[in-house]
């Protein structure tokens, strides 16, 4: 039997989904708007707080005036779910780009027959790195309210809290995808 030169295509999926997640997660961890907050209470009614993981940035809307590095007043930077975001954040892309390297290595890199245990590998790392977001995209969501802001302010999610869930949410599903080449490995043995 001659060996198929064609790509599985769970293989496929989760090449073009992971790198799809990095991306998003990438411009989640850095773009500061995790958390708006508007409608301040004795602040122009157009200005808008956005609050990021690295960054709170001020903005008025009427103008497009916004100015990034503001000080952090209300110890928001503090903050356990904010400081969890700042290390899981950095360390998930580090290692989505360290499984890509691997699915790379696995799905065909120039062979004629993938490598279907380095794929799966690749997979389960891919999965893990996914999951180490999705933690602190999760845990920031469910304590939006709760951390500092001025009193009587509204509060809603920034793009970069949704970015974050969706590159998440992909490099899971990439991953996942990525993992069913164990299947094959186990039937090759």
């Amino acid at each position: 039997r001659l060996p198929s030169m064609r790509t599985p295509t769970a293989m496929i999926v989760g090449l073009v989904l992971c790198p799809c997640g990095l991306l998003l997660t990438l411009t989640g961890t850095l773009a500061p708007s995790w958390r708006k907050v508007s409608l301040v209470p004795n602040q122009p009614m157009d200005l808008v707080w956005e609050q990021g993981i690295w960054d709170i940035c001020r903005e008025r809307q009427s103008t497009h005036e916004r100015l990034c590095g503001q000080a952090d007043e209300l110890g928001y930077f503090e903050e356990v779910p904010v400081r969890v975001a700042q290390g899981l954040m950095p360390s998930s892309l580090v290692i989505t780009l360290l499984g890509l390297i691997l699915a790379a290595l696995g799905v065909r890199c120039w062979q004629e027959e993938p490598r279907h245990l380095l794929a799966g590998v690749a997979g389960l790392v891919l999965l893990l790195s996914g999951l180490m977001s999705l933690v602190p995209a999760s845990w920031y969501t469910h304590e939006l309210w709760a951390l500092p802001a001025v009193p009587g302010s509204t509060l809603v999610v920034g793009y970069s809290l949704v970015l974050s869930y969706l590159g998440s949410c992909l490099e899971i599903l990439g991953g996942l995808a990525l993992s069913l080449s164990f299947h094959h490995s186990c039937k090759e043995r």
